[in-house]
């Protein structure tokens, strides 16, 4: 009797480590896609993401830089540098500023004309000494400009 109740529990045993040691080859094959999903599928895709993600870091940038807001004056006919009535200019220098500065790059004071009465003045007074025209110019947005000549070189602007 003993030696029954030995034999029923070995054969237990065998029965559940059989579960795990003789695989069943039909749910095996069943799980083929799904195995072929994690084996092949997988590893393509990851490769692809890091080859995506090394490109967005490692790719080209586009550099910009800002754009001076000082221009030379043109010349008139008397070989004198032309100034436009209402912006801040240098007269040392012959260089046009932007709306809004009052000294130059040196450290000069700027000169403005009055748009009406033509009086020159100093770009920091907002009000002409003449005829009283009052008018004050705010600086404008900087514009950026790429740091090389666009693809197909300047000729294609």
């Amino acid at each position: 009797m003993i030696i029954d109740q030995l034999n029923q529990i070995w054969t237990g045993i065998l029965e559940f480590t059989a579960r795990f040691v003789i695989p069943a080859w039909g749910e095996l094959i069943n799980l083929l896609p799904i195995l072929l999903l994690i084996g092949v599928v997988g590893p393509i895709l990851t490769i692809l993401a890091i080859a995506w993600l090394r490109y967005a870091i490692l790719k080209p940038r586009v550099t910009a830089g800002f754009v001076d807001p000082r221009r030379p004056a043109p010349i008139g006919d008397d070989g004198q540098p032309v100034f436009p009535v209402g912006e801040p200019y240098s007269l040392a220098e012959a260089m046009i500023y932007e709306p809004g500065a009052t000294r130059s790059v040196s450290g000069d004071e700027l000169l403005v004309s009055c748009p009406k009465c033509g009086l020159v003045r100093s770009a920091a007074v907002e009000t002409c000494g003449n005829c009283g025209l009052s008018f004050s110019l705010t600086p404008p947005t900087r514009v950026l400009r790429p740091a090389a000549p666009p693809p197909g070189g300047r000729a294609a602007v």
